[in-house]
């Protein structure tokens, strides 16, 4: 096991809604951060909190001891790891890449064989909390990875999630990181069925999600975005109806990869996808809700 201080060199790649706050709770860890986005006011923000910002994502890695990525597909992560940015071209000899976006499972495992050549290691570690526990340091962390890898990542994650799951091998992370959307999405799509179907029916939908919430119904969503962000109006969770879809299409991919008919699985794909399609680009995933809501009146 190789120790950890915080004199460690972190690059954080991707510095989004969710990397943002991470990368800025390991500076207040105390742990030599660079950071990079290609949004300049992302690197700009990051810089005003202690950070420091680079103009690519190669220099933000130059020297770096662990290089943390948090970006929106597999795709995007080799293409700047190993591709067209070659991030990790000036990595320090043995540095550890956390990827800690959501990606699909067989990517993961062809990156990983890519860095092994170079004489790196790889752990997946996605997270599911949203931007309010990413910004209080509360996420829930799914590791993937060999043992002694895992070990090593653990205090760089413990200083932005108090939950860190070894999930098992690696991608197994990055599996039940989609998995859990997918059960997530699942529910969200029955909360709002039952907010129309009992709205139609005369109920008032504050009740509905009272009733639901003292009552086996409840879920992520009736206790904790219904009322806040669908009810509301606000729509505004912090989390795109777009990597919702991607998350389940991954799930979904998988369940057919091992050869499994997932009927609810390929169904809720399916109706995510659909919504994507149909809303705006950019839409929050809680807009379901409008989605469901302009389906049942149009079917």
């Amino acid at each position: 096991m190789v120790e950890q201080t915080v004199a460690t060199k972190i690059a954080f790649i991707g510095l989004g809604r969710m990397g943002l706050p991470m990368a800025v709770n390991l500076v207040s860890a105390g742990y030599q951060v660079t950071g990079y986005d290609r949004s300049k006011e992302a690197c700009a923000a990051f810089a005003a909190k202690g950070g420091t910002a680079a103009d690519s994502a190669r220099a933000a890695a130059n020297g770096a001891e662990i290089v943390i990525t948090m970006l929106p597909t597999s795709g995007i992560v080799a293409s700047c790891l190993v591709g067209e940015e070659n991030a990790l071209a000036d990595v320090a000899p043995g540095a550890l890449v956390i990827d800690m976006s959501s990606s699909v499972p067989a990517d993961t495992l062809k990156l990983a064989e890519e860095l092994k050549a170079r004489g790196l290691s790889l752990v997946d570690a996605p997270v599911s909390g949203g931007v309010g526990k990413a910004i209080d340091g509360t996420l829930a962390i799914m590791v993937g990875g060999e043992a002694g890898d895992a070990a090593r990542a653990e205090p760089v994650l413990k200083a932005m999630g108090d939950r860190i799951f070894l999930a098992g091998k690696l991608g197994a992370g990055h599996v039940i990181k989609v998995l859990n959307n997918y059960v997530s999405a699942a529910g969200a799509l029955a909360a709002v069925e039952a907010l129309i179907v009992g709205r139609e029916f005369g109920l008032d939908e504050d009740v509905i999600t009272d009733i639901l919430n003292a009552s086996t119904g409840r879920n992520n969503t009736t206790e904790n975005k219904v009322k806040k962000f669908i009810l509301s109006g606000a729509f505004n969770s912090g989390f795109d109806l777009a990597l919702m879809s991607k998350d389940i299409g991954i799930a979904a991919g998988l369940a057919g990869d091992l050869g499994l008919d997932m009927k609810l699985l390929s169904r809720t794909s399916q109706e995510w996808n659909a919504a994507t399609e149909e809303l705006p680009a950019g839409a929050d995933h809680t807009e379901i809700y409008r989605y469901v809501d302009g389906g049942s009146r149009r079917g």
